[in-house]
């Protein structure tokens, strides 16, 4: 299992009228958490579009416990527990200043060979990075 944490403050921008983050912008917060876990590991989405994969979202899902309040810093985890094939699952927890949970999330997303446009298998230098978290069981 490979686990990532990184901060966000909530910007006016993102809010809506009663000063709560704007339910569509958990997604935002998502995909700066899933690049900054990239970075993490050395890579980056451009590094990987440029050797010809790219990586759609394929099913994004959101559960709101609580709001996330204007200029509240938001820690934002981001889980992976199964080892990554033609798919990848990232899962989310979003917690306040408090440290309490007030946001759940996943995304499934589809590693796709850009000159084909077919699903493929992740690229080699992401997999010999995040393999060491899924060691061999058996």
């Amino acid at each position: 299992m490979f686990e990532f944490e990184t901060s966000l403050r909530v910007r006016y921008a993102d809010t809506d009228q009663m000063g709560y983050m704007y339910y569509g912008n958990y997604a935002a917060f998502f995909e700066v958490a899933r690049t900054e876990m990239l970075r993490s590991l050395g890579l980056t989405y451009k590094s990987m579009e440029q050797d010809g994969v790219m990586m759609p979202v394929l099913e994004l899902k959101s559960k709101y416990i609580k709001p996330a309040l204007y200029d509240e810093v938001i820690k934002v985890k981001v889980i992976i527990n199964q080892k990554p094939s033609v798919r990848i699952i990232f899962i989310y927890q979003l917690f306040n200043e408090n440290n309490e949970l007030i946001h759940l999330g996943e995304t499934t997303l589809v590693f796709v060979d850009m000159k084909r446009n077919k699903p493929c298998l992740p690229p080699k230098n992401f997999m010999e990075k995040i393999e060491t978290y899924f060691p061999n069981l058996d």
